[in-house]
């Protein structure tokens, strides 16, 4: 299985999450948010193709990060190849964070007619959700451009069934 990717694998980032991080830069989002700021992700045909397998093994040769991030682009674009790294990293007991343009209550919709997004969901334990919104941008936000943007417990969240 491949991933389409803007970018090599970070994997020594501070910023994207608690404690240090392997960033997954997927490529492809149709959000166009005024202000993003990764703009070059957003074509569904640029970046390039990485094999899931290869992601994993760099993933198990780190062993100084405490999880994963997905960002991008929207890792909800390519729920399939997500869902693979997302178990693997569990699998190492990494913990993993998503960032997406969509709502939390936009994927619970969209996740009761794609089990994978379920599945995803399930493996995540932080969602940073929303699209960006330039006229609420603040750079004192701590994981987040702009303040419409939350910071989820997934877990709790899915057990309590609302945000």
């Amino acid at each position: 299985m491949k991933i389409r990717l803007a970018q090599q694998l970070d994997d020594n980032s501070i910023v994207d999450g608690d404690g240090i991080r392997a960033v997954i830069w997927t490529q492809g989002c149709s959000h166009a948010c005024l202000g993003c700021h990764n703009p070059n992700t957003h074509s569904f045909t640029d970046g390039f193709l990485e094999e899931v397998s290869a992601i994993n093994e760099k993933l198990s040769q780190n062993k100084i990060i405490d999880g994963i991030t997905f960002s991008g682009g929207d890792p909800m674009f390519q729920i399939a190849s997500c869902l693979e790294i997302a178990r693997y990293a569990k699998s190492l007991k990494l913990n993993v964070w998503c960032y997406t343009g969509f709502t939390y209550e936009q994927l619970m919709i969209m996740s009761k007619i794609n089990k994978k997004l379920s599945e995803f969901l399930n493996n995540i334990d932080v969602l940073v959700d929303g699209k960006f919104e330039l006229e609420k941008k603040d750079l004192t936000l701590k994981f987040r451009g702009s303040s419409n943007q939350r910071i989820i417990n997934v877990k709790k969240s899915l057990k309590d069934k609302k945000v």
